[in-house]
């Protein structure tokens, strides 16, 4: 059985952690799905998905760590005028963020809960907001 539900987000900072075990957990409860595998995966190339503790001093190390990784103020390629788009793009921090935290977190259903530690926490990262952002999560399973 699959069972398939979507979350929108409206974020409302350039880069933001929003926590969304709770839709995750919820969209297993009215699964029914007893036994099997959740997957949350973002529909968008500047928003990611992560898993950790919640805690506001790791959320701030996290983007601290990640603007170490990925500075602002680089030459990006993907920083200039884009025929396609009719506009220049000014989100290569986004794209290369996402790709470091990744889009998608995946758990195992067991006996209708999702089987996750005791601090671990879902999040879906913006870091191109603020913006519309969609988290679809497929539980699948018996």
């Amino acid at each position: 059985m699959v069972f398939e539900e979507s979350f929108t987000f409206l974020t409302s900072e350039y880069n933001q952690y929003i926590l969304v075990t709770d839709k995750i957990e919820q969209a297993v409860r009215e699964s029914g799905i007893k036994n099997g595998m959740v997957t949350a995966i973002s529909k968008h190339t500047t928003a990611g998905i992560t898993t950790n503790e919640a805690l506001e001093c790791l959320e701030s190390d996290i983007d601290a760590f990640l603007a170490r990784l990925v500075p602002e103020d680089h030459p990006y390629s993907h920083a200039r005028m884009l025929s396609d788009y009719g506009s220049t793009a000014g989100n290569p921090t986004g794209h290369l963020k996402a790709l470091l935290t990744g889009n998608h977190a995946h758990f195992v259903v067991r006996d209708g809960m999702v089987e996750r530690g005791g601090a671990q926490e879902v999040y879906l990262c913006e870091f191109d907001g603020p913006s519309e952002r969609t988290l679809i999560v497929q539980v699948m399973g018996d």
